[in-house]
């Protein structure tokens, strides 16, 4: 069974139990994957599920800072159970001690040599760390590995 497809069977299992904020924040979800399909005219994949649930739990850690900077408890609340309801759909993350090992990897087989290469490196990095590491912390290892 596809990404989309547990998505849309986690909606239908929301609905049965009346869960409304699980249901409000899978529909939005499957607005997203829609949104994509729509815009580019293609059928979305796992990778693509992924990369727009990472997206939209980004989003989420933003408005938790923000409402929390503005005092707003309750919509700070309702940002973080979206972000778990988010994060049931992305694969296990690595840890930082296994992206910092695939970093080093991946610096040994670009050849890079120093900060100017961040942007060869990076490119390499995202195709195979892609939904299995996060972003910024994969940015920073790279700039650590580079630096010394």
């Amino acid at each position: 069974m596809s990404l989309k497809d547990q998505i849309t069977e986690d909606m239908k299992t929301a609905m049965r139990a009346k869960d409304s904020e699980r249901l409000g924040t899978i529909r939005l979800l499957l607005a997203a994957i829609k949104q994509k399909e729509v815009d580019e005219r293609i059928v979305v994949d796992d990778v693509a599920v992924v990369a727009i649930v990472d997206k939209l739990i980004k989003q989420r850690k933003d408005s938790i800072e923000a409402f929390q900077k503005a005092e707003r408890k309750d919509l700070a609340d309702k940002e973080a159970a979206e972000q778990v309801v988010l994060q049931a759909y992305l694969p296990a993350r690595m840890s930082a001690d296994e992206v910092m090992a695939a970093v080093k990897a991946i610096v040994a087989e670009t050849g890079a040599t120093g900060p100017g290469d961040m942007g060869k490196v990076m490119g390499a990095v995202k195709a195979q760390l892609a939904g299995k590491a996060d972003m910024g912390q994969v940015s920073a290892a790279v700039k650590a590995a580079l630096a010394g």
